[in-house]
């Protein structure tokens, strides 16, 4: 079994310096390390409990199908602050069958991401034994 220490996503953008503005400015997310100098250098942002590296740079958007899920506290708050920022939004939040609040919002390489608000009494809150 292979033992994992740390995990992240890579994320080879067309333009690197405006996905960095995308992902450091318009959604906030704060940078956990850089690494190199110029356009190709590397970002690591922190995802919760994760972490998303925008590095290099790829002639091809990312693959389709590859989606991000960031959990935030108010999905409608969220909105607002999106909008402000000019954002791609592709769906408003909503609160959808499954019983959580979800916001559809696109990166400049149109990678799908799902903002999603988990409400007081969804099973993904509940811990047994806490």
């Amino acid at each position: 079994m292979v033992h994992v220490l740390s995990s992240r996503v890579l994320l080879r953008p067309t333009d690197p310096e405006r996905s960095r503005a995308f992902y450091g400015g318009a959604l906030g997310l704060a940078v956990y390390r850089e690494f190199g100098e110029g356009p190709e250098r590397g970002t690591v942002y922190f995802l919760g409990g994760g972490f998303l590296e925008v590095s290099g740079r790829s002639s091809q958007a990312p693959a389709p199908g590859l989606e991000l899920w960031l959990q935030v506290a108010d999905a409608d708050g969220a909105h607002r602050e999106l909008l402000d920022q000019g954002v791609e939004i592709l769906e408003p939040p909503r609160r959808r069958p499954w019983g959580l609040v979800e916001m559809w919002i696109a990166d400049p390489d149109g990678v799908r991401i799902a903002v999603v608000e988990v409400p007081e009494g969804h099973p993904l809150r509940y811990r047994p034994g806490v």
